[in-house]
């Protein structure tokens, strides 16, 4: 039987009742060059943090007459009662390979979901709740400069490799342009194009002698897009945090076509699928997000700050 993430009697027993539900992901270590650089991926660094955090919800208690009347027998006429509801978050470390995002970020989106063995022994995990997490906000690095929220994920042009030094999957499938709208065939004749293209330009971990193929979401993703976009109002979002104060912010329509992107796309395209699923129903919003290296020029903890006070947003303004 495979291991999944230490769940914890003790981590259970803090997820208050009604709360929404977030899971909070940063990557284990880089391979190659910046494995001698990272003795932890800074991602995990800021999101660690935030395990088993319970934020209240609402800023303000309401109003007398916006309070529940509980009926009581001691108490004829009944009595208001305040029940504040709260974001519970569960964090959880993710590989920085291609192989290991394809075989685990679907069973976050599965109902219940299923957490992989990626944790550190030390994290105790509350048990996913049955029907899902509300929303899933995915971190990962870039590199000096602002925070970059990620509005979209790619389907294809994964040219780059892993921390494993592995390349993402060959997408062996292409649809017949009969079966597609027009729109849908320009982009499959652009990606059959680009699968014979010869990559010039300055040096890069792209051998720029070897023909390469599309490679990304192949088998099982033939449905979807070739963009996904996010479903929350990242425009909205980065206003609202600017507004407080939060200037080195930014919205973004490049996620890399790297893990990232590969995470994001995997991500929405499974949130989609299980929201059309006639007994599951729900859609889990997803988001991603850049941050810098360690004090470059933030630090992990205005990080981990940043990290809590999008979730608030996103918790407080998407509602379920």
């Amino acid at each position: 039987m495979a291991r999944i993430s230490t769940i914890s009697a003790d981590a259970d027993a803090r997820v208050p009742e009604n709360a929404v539900r977030v899971l909070l992901t940063g990557y284990g270590l880089p391979g190659g060059v910046c494995a001698n650089y990272y003795h932890k991926n800074p991602t995990w660094l800021a999101v660690a943090p935030l395990n088993n955090v319970v934020i209240p919800l609402e800023l303000d208690p309401p109003s007398a007459d916006e309070m529940q009347i509980i009926l009581d027998a001691d108490h004829p006429n009944g009595y208001p009662s305040y029940t504040p509801q709260h974001i519970h978050i569960s964090a959880l470390q993710l590989p920085l390979t291609y192989d290991a995002i394809l075989e685990h970020v679907p069973g976050l989106h599965a109902r219940p979901p299923t957490l992989p063995p990626a944790n550190p022994p030390e994290m105790d995990v509350a048990t996913p709740p049955e029907d899902g997490y509300d929303f899933i906000f995915h971190i990962g690095l870039a590199g000096r400069g602002p925070f970059r929220i990620e509005r979209l994920g790619h389907k294809t042009g994964y040219r780059i490799k892993d921390s494993d030094n592995r390349h993402a999957p060959v997408v062996e499938f292409l649809p017949e342009a009969n079966a597609l709208e027009q729109a849908q065939t320009e982009m499959i004749e652009q990606m059959r194009a680009s699968a014979n293209m010869v990559i010039a330009g300055p040096a890069s971990p792209i051998d720029a002698t070897i023909e390469q193929p599309t490679r990304g979401f192949g088998k099982g993703y033939e449905s979807y897009p070739e963009d996904l976009h996010t479903m929350i109002d990242v425009e909205q979002l980065v206003h609202s945090m600017k507004q407080e104060g939060m200037e080195q912010l930014y919205s973004s329509m490049d996620a890399g076509h790297y893990v990232c992107d590969y995470t994001y796309y995997c991500s929405l395209a499974e949130s989609r699928r299980t929201s059309l699923r006639p007994e599951k129903g729900t859609l889990t919003k997803v988001l991603f997000m850049h941050c810098c290296p360690v004090d470059q020029p933030f630090s992990t903890e205005q990080v981990t700050d940043t990290i809590r006070k999008i979730i608030m947003w996103v918790s407080r303004n998407e509602r379920w």
